[in-house]
């Protein structure tokens, strides 16, 4: 067998319990969309306790690690019991145990705790965000390698946005949100704020270089302009965002601006960090009906998706995967072409070995 060493995937944008919705996700709401989706989210959500957030997380981040990512930001929004009251042991138990389920996989996790004050579960919610930032203060204390994210503009006042982005800057920690994901999200951002979500993030001070947008699938010119003017990372998960019927990202427009992409697998309803790749680079090239998208571009978009997950996690380096050259994807490819066909007709059936 023919091996090469190639970078491990940073996963920029996960949330491992909805590997239960495989299957499962699609009876919930035959003929629905995003939304009616959600419900049948809530209701896995609901089951979880720390001994089984624990088993999840640890089954997805090996099945990750072993299908070619190399690290995960893990956006977790799981936080108190079922009624919505903390913990009687730990306010951060599932946190921890998503924690604990990251090294019985050997994979690098970011936790990124994820602020909700509105609507969505009472499992997700916090009071204040006071005690959301000291729950952020308490896994950090514990060891756990963290950055902060807000769930969504549906989810977290102007005021807390504001308060998330200034203690990521004092503490030099990545932040992360999801946005303009449907356009209902759009709809109602601008009914109560007088503007979409990317342009209430950047009037809370949000955008910027140590944040990521998760999405941003209904974004416009002007939204555009303010991510890549303020350098801040967008997260597109195309598997998932593609089982969602989100909707398709402006692509084109993204590279046009110079936007910095990377992947995650989000509500893993595939877990193959090759298969997110093509899709981002067949997508770019339907939206744009040209073979010119963003392989054009990048050269070894592979690579660039690596280096750009790992400023999404605040990481310097993510492990390594081993992938065989002889097997059927990959057979009688010279190696100048290797990083085109990574992007182009891959799979997670070339991984020999993850972390070598």
């Amino acid at each position: 067998m023919r091996t090469a060493i190639i970078p491990g995937m940073p996963n920029a944008h996960s949330h491992a319990f909805q590997r239960g919705l495989r299957g499962r996700g699609e009876r919930v709401s035959p003929g629905g969309d995003f939304w009616a989706w959600r419900q049948g989210m809530y209701e896995l959500a609901a089951g979880l306790e720390p001994s089984s957030m624990q088993a999840v997380a640890a089954a997805v981040f090996a099945e990750m690690r072993a299908n070619g990512y190399g690290a995960v930001g893990e956006f977790h929004y799981v936080h108190h019991q079922p009624d919505g009251t903390p913990y009687d042991d730990d306010v951060n138990a599932l946190a921890l145990a998503v924690a604990a389920g990251a090294r019985e996989a050997g994979l690098p996790l970011v936790l990124l705790p994820a602020a909700y004050h509105r609507g969505g579960h009472p499992r997700f919610r916090d009071a204040t965000v006071e005690s959301f930032l000291e729950r952020v203060d308490a896994l950090r204390s514990a060891g756990v390698a963290c950055g902060i994210a807000a769930h969504s503009v549906r989810a977290c006042p102007p005021e807390w946005l504001t308060e998330i982005a200034r203690y990521s800057e004092a503490h030099g920690l990545v932040r992360h949100v999801h946005a303009c994901e449907q356009p209902r999200e759009r709809v109602e951002c601008e009914a109560e704020h007088g503007c979409g979500p990317i342009e209430l993030l950047s009037r809370c001070g949000f955008l910027g270089e140590l944040a990521t947008v998760v999405h941003a699938t209904h974004t416009d010119a002007a939204d555009i302009a303010l991510l890549a003017g303020s350098g801040t990372t967008v997260a597109v998960c195309p598997t998932t965002e593609g089982n969602l019927g989100d909707g398709v990202p402006p692509l084109a427009a993204f590279a046009e601006a110079g936007l910095r992409l990377a992947i995650g697998s989000d509500s893993q309803v595939r877990i193959d960090p090759f298969e997110e790749v093509r899709e981002l680079e067949t997508l770019a090239r339907r939206e744009s009906l040209t073979r010119a998208a963003l392989l054009a571009g990048a050269g070894d978009l592979w690579a660039e998706l690596c280096a750009n997950g790992l400023i999404s996690l605040g990481l310097t380096q993510a492990l390594p995967v081993t992938i065989d050259r002889d097997h059927s994807d990959l057979r009688g490819i010279v190696d100048a072409d290797l990083p085109l066909a990574l992007a182009t007709c891959a799979s997670a059936a070339i991984v020999v070995q993850a972390g070598v």
